[in-house]
Order: C-alpha cells, then sequence, then structure tokens
C-alpha cells in the first residue's frame, strides 16, 4: 500500500482551487440512472470512490464518457443489468444509493447490503422500511437486498432519525412515484440538497429543498436533452485545508467555494484565533503566526458542525493553547484517530463519545496508521505540525476523498511525499 511521510514544521501559505464534492458526486451519478437522456456531469473531483461508482455503474450496461476536464457524460440507454454486487459494494457504502433509481425506473434491484451491514443496526432499515411504504417488495437474502415494484406510490415518509444516504435514495426513489411523496425530518446537507437540483433540472418536481420537509410530485418521466449539470464544492476538502493552515499557524486563500456551506466551522476556527475573510467564492484564513486556541465542539447534522470535520479539529486541539472538548454525536465509533495522536505525544483522553484535549506545544513524528477517510486526513494534519517524520500507512482512505492531498499541500510549502507501495 502506498504511504504519505511528512517533514513536520513548516508554516503553510498559498493558494488552492478546490474540487467538487466526493458526496454530492456520488449520488448524483447514481440518479443519472433515472435520466433518458444522457446527461453530463461537471466538477467530478479525482477520486477513488468516484473509480468505484463508474465501474459499479458500468457493469450494468450504462456508457461512461469521461473528457480532459473530468466532466462525464452518463448514457442509461443500453442498462441490461441492475444488480450491485458485493465485490464493489464493500469497499464503499454510498453504493446502495443505486437502489432508490433502479427500483424507481426499472422496477427491479438487487443490492449487497454495504460493508457487511446488519439489517437493524444500521440506517439501512431506513431506506427499506420506507421503500416497502412505497410499495416495494422487499427480500434480504444472502447479503443481498431483493427488491421490485411495477411502480412505487407516492405517501408521507417519516424518517426515525436523519440520515443523508437515506434521504437520497428515497428522494429518488419518488421522483417517479406514482403521485406525491413527503420526507419529513429529511437530511438538509447541501450534498442533498444538490442532488434534488441535479433531479429537479432533468424534469423532477421537488420543493422545500435545503429544509427538513420534501414534496416531491411524481413524474412520467425524466430527462433533457444536452443537460450540464455542475457539482458543488467540496466543503470537507475546504474545511481540512483551512486547519491545515490554521494548525500550522499559515495563511491560506481557498479558491471555488461556497462559503455559506462552512459557517459551523468557520465560526470555531474564528474562535480558534483566525482572522477569516470571505467572498462570493473564496476563503481566506490568516493565523498571523499565532498559535490556534482550543475548542469546544459538539457534532450534529448540517447546518450543525459536521461530524466529517471533527477528526481535523481534534489534531489541532491537540496542540492548541489550552483544553478542547470534542463530542461527537453523529457516529459511535468515530475517535479511532485518537490512539495514533496518542503515538504522537497527543493528550487526549477519551470518555465515551467525548475527547478532552489537552493542547501539546509540540508533537513528535512517529509511523501511524490510517483508519477512515476522515481519521486519515487528521493524521497528515497531525504529521504537518510533528517534529521529525510522520509516516502515515493504509493511505487509500485518503485516496477515497481528497483529490491529491499532498500535491495541494506541497503547493503551500508542506514536506510531504508519496511512497508507492
Amino acid at each position: 500500500m502506498d504511504k504519505l511521510i511528512i517533514t513536520g514544521g513548516t508554516q503553510l501559505s498559498g493558494e488552492l482551487r478546490i474540487a467538487g464534492a466526493k458526496n454530492a458526486a456520488l449520488p448524483i451519478l447514481a440518479a443519472a440512472l433515472l435520466s433518458e437522456e444522457p446527461v453530463t456531469i461537471g466538477n467530478i473531483p479525482h477520486l477513488h470512490d468516484i473509480t468505484t461508482t463508474m465501474q459499479l455503474l458500468g457493469q450494468m450496461g450504462v456508457r461512461l464518457t469521461i473528457d480532459e476536464k473530468m466532466n462525464i457524460e452518463v448514457d442509461c440507454c443500453e442498462i441490461n443489468k441492475f444488480e450491485a454486487p458485493y465485490e464493489l459494494v464493500k469497499t464503499m457504502r454510498a453504493s446502495i444509493l443505486v437502489l432508490g433509481p433502479l427500483l424507481a425506473r426499472y422496477g427491479q434491484a438487487c443490492v449487497s447490503l454495504p460493508g457487511g451491514c446488519a439489517i437493524g443496526t444500521r440506517p439501512v432499515d431506513i431506506h427499506l422500511d420506507a421503500l416497502l411504504k412505497m410499495g416495494a417488495e422487499i427480500k434480504v437474502e444472502g447479503g443481498y437486498i431483493h427488491a421490485k415494484a411495477s411502480r412505487l406510490k407516492g405517501c408521507k415518509l417519516v424518517l426515525e432519525k436523519v440520515t443523508v444516504t437515506g434521504t437520497e435514495n428515497l428522494l429518488m426513489a419518488a421522483v417517479l412515484a406514482e403521485g406525491t411523496t413527503i420526507i419529513e425530518n429529511a437530511a438538509k446537507e447541501p450534498e442533498v440538497s444538490d442532488l434534488a437540483h441535479f433531479l429537479n433540472a432533468m424534469g423532477a418536481k421537488i420543493t422545500g429543498i435545503d429544509t427538513g420537509v420534501l414534496v416531491i410530485e411524481g413524474v412520467e418521466k425524466l430527462g433533457k436533452k444536452d443537460l450540464y449539470y455542475k457539482i458543488l464544492p467540496d466543503r470537507i476538502e475546504t474545511g481540512t485545508y483551512l486547519v491545515a493552515a490554521a494548525i500550522t499557524r499559515g495563511k491560506i486563500k481557498v479558491k471555488d467555494v461556497r462559503p455559506a456551506t462552512l459557517d459551523a466551522v468557520l465560526d470555531k476556527l474564528t474562535e480558534a484565533g483566525a482572522e477569516i475573510t470571505i467572498g462570493e467564492d473564496w476563503i481566506e484564513l490568516d493565523m498571523h503566526g499565532r498559535r490556534p486556541k482550543a475548542v469546544n465542539i459538539r457534532t450534529a447534522p448540517y447546518p450543525a458542525f459536521p461530524t466529517d470535520m471533527q477528526a481535523q479539529f481534534t489534531a489541532m486541539n491537540a496542540v492548541a493553547d489550552g483544553v478542547g472538548v470534542i463530542t461527537e454525536t453523529v457516529f459511535e465509533n468515530r475517535f479511532m484517530h485518537v490512539q495514533e495522536m496518542q503515538r504522537m505525544g497527543a493528550n487526549i483522553q477519551l470518555e465515551s463519545n467525548t475527547a478532552i484535549c489537552t493542547g501539546q506545544k509540540k508533537l513528535t513524528g512517529a509511523p501511524v496508521m490510517a483508519t477512515d477517510l476522515r481519521a486519515s486526513a487528521s493524521l497528515v494534519l497531525a504529521g504537518l505540525v510533528a517534529e521529525g517524520d510522520t509516516l502515515v500507512d493504509r493511505i487509500y482512505h485518503i485516496d477515497r476523498g481528497y483529490d491529491h492531498i499532498e500535491e495541494k499541500l506541497a503547493q503551500m510549502g508542506a514536506t510531504i511525499r508519496r511512497i508507492p507501495r
């Protein structure tokens, strides 16, 4: 496996352009299954998860054409297979997003349970319970979801908990359903809204976008000739590089962003002592050489502080001035990066779903192992401020969500390089 080696101690400075949002690109690529016309999707990030999704669509018979700017034309006219096999789904939970569109347009779907997920303990139940209410026939056997429906029926769906993939799957299922579907307690993340805007661009009738109640009036078909849709910028990549500058006491300007999607993150960076300047599509952060101050954080669904930024702020608190308390409310097992940071000298105490960080003036480079996507990014950030070399192993996690992270950090002055397997 590839590794990253980072020599810490450099104050980052420079400008970066932010890639398209992975968490919008994945459901939008799945939603293209609903279109009776070829559709071109722009601002696609160059990531492993995108490649996996393209493999998944390709093995169904979807024709995919990519140009030099990473615009992808998706043509579903010759689709002949309605299965998402375990070999692909096991590497990426978002693969379950093909369930809704396959069932809505083709009346059938056979989708592997994602990542060894046990029905009854994961939010995939919410997807299935709602589809049953819409008239689908569903069997779960042999690790696969087998679903059929002549045509789904619109109804009122009250989600028992806020779920991004659940909202997206049901939104895609509802656009071709007979009648009106109301989704209450819907996720409000910008990526969900981007999916809804894309569906509307194809001819769907969705209202309540950006609220917790989505109303979908079903239509007979979707598709618009010569449709081009540009995906929104990645707010988590944006936040990660802002924290990279803050943790190294540096200065950065990120371009091609949507500042309004990062209010909670920017508030905490300001609290940490950063000077933040915002333009229409750019954000500038300047620490003026100062050590960041520790901040308290509680993760929650959007528009509150995102769980996908928790690990990065844990890294910042590890070297900040003071004590910061971070409470994770979205996922029950999302502090696996803490043990690796402790190997680097971080003073972090875990109490259930809370991490208490007493900032140290310095960390020490060490071999560490990435355990998930955002945890791996946080270890890279810790390595930027550690004395000596930090070797981050299992960085295939990083490649799932960050487009050339080592090149972008090096562009800002970091001493970082990839060691091929």
